[in-house]
């Protein structure tokens, strides 16, 4: 079931890593409440594929543009490109992430810098490349997004997890920076959402029991849950919420 959020329609919404898994889930979920959406990617056949896909069940399609998050001095360059595109951007949703295996004695000063990279330094600056374009119009939401592992201390994710802990710190610090200018600013934080990625492999079939024995709600969590509290930050009802974190996880944590 989805609701409707009327405000959502003629919104302009950014997804980093759309092309894909969540990220895929929360474009398609808001193309159908009405907004103009666009996303980057680095799978660009994904990236169409999904343009496609949206056309065709929708009629509406969202812009994609490639882009690597980890140059960090290209994005506010793609972000002022799709803006003049699809216009000021009112709603960012911080998605991009990779949570690749590693062990610490894996994790050098390389290793450590790239994990940073991909999973916290660019929510940082994207959220810096729209906040003044939202403060200018004085709103704005961004949804950043962590992961319940770091609050779980999963095994082999030691750079991951220090990221998506330290996305909780940037989220307050950020919305109260930029609360006076009417944008707010929250985290996200999602379980073990079956995504194609995470069953192909990660995730086996014994895996997901004992993951639904854990959770409150013995069923298999997707995208679409997650986009449902997306969906809900960035609508204007939400308009009292920031500086805070939403856990979607079937009350496994």
């Amino acid at each position: 079931m989805t609701a409707s959020y009327h405000d959502l329609k003629g919104k302009t919404v950014l997804v980093t890593g759309g092309a894909s898994g969540i990220g895929a889930s929360l474009v398609r979920a808001f193309c159908a409440q009405g907004a103009t959406v666009g996303f980057f990617d680095i799978d660009d056949s994904a990236g169409e594929k999904l343009c496609d896909l949206i056309e065709q069940e929708l009629a509406v399609r969202p812009v994609y543009m490639s882009l690597d998050l980890r140059n960090q001095d290209a994005i506010p360059v793609a972000i002022g490109e799709l803006a003049t595109r699809i216009g000021t951007i009112d709603v960012l949703v911080n998605n991009a992430a990779r949570d690749d295996r590693h062990s610490p004695a894996q994790t050098g000063p390389a290793e450590w810098r790239e994990r940073l990279d991909v999973n916290l330094s660019h929510q940082f600056f994207c959220s810096r490349a729209v906040a003044p374009a939202m403060a200018e119009q004085g709103h704005g939401s961004i949804i950043n997004f962590s992961s319940v592992s770091y609050l779980m201390g999963l095994p082999d994710l030691v750079g991951y997890e220090t990221a998506k802990a330290g996305i909780i710190g940037m989220t307050r610090a950020l919305a109260r920076d930029w609360g006076r200018d009417g944008i707010r600013v929250n985290t996200v934080i999602p379980g073990c959402i079956m995504t194609q990625r995470q069953l192909d492999l990660w995730i086996t079939p014994e895996d997901e029991a004992r993951i639904q024995e854990q959770q409150c709600l013995k069923r298999r969590l997707i995208g679409e849950d997650v986009a449902q509290m997306v969906l809900f930050l960035a609508s204007d009802v939400s308009s009292a919420c920031t500086s805070q974190s939403f856990i979607v996880d079937g009350g496994l944590v």
